[in-house]
């Protein structure tokens, strides 16, 4: 069965982008209670995404870059694996 790569791309996209989004929240509650000192510091995805930090406004923008991030792996992984399974296919045929 065939992945609709566009309904892949879009679902991972959305996971993704609120998966960077609740996790930022979730760091900068801790902090809230634990007193971490790490909102405005730089974290790993920082260095993946420009901007991003763990402050709100960093929470949107992080947001905004694991959106597309999650479109365009998502659109790879569908892709590749319609590919993998057409050829698999033909040679099952074959």
């Amino acid at each position: 069965m065939k992945l609709n790569i566009k309904a892949f791309a879009f679902t991972l996209g959305i996971i993704w982008g609120l998966l960077v989004f609740l996790y930022t929240w979730w760091v900068i509650v801790l902090d809230a209670y634990f007193n971490l000192e790490l909102p405005g510091e730089k974290v790993f995805l920082g260095y993946i995404y420009p901007f991003y930090s763990i402050t709100p406004w960093g929470s949107f923008i992080g947001l905004l870059y694991a959106v597309v991030d999650g479109l365009i792996l998502g659109a790879a992984i569908a892709w590749l694996y319609n590919l993998i399974l057409t050829k698999g296919l033909k040679k099952e045929t074959a």
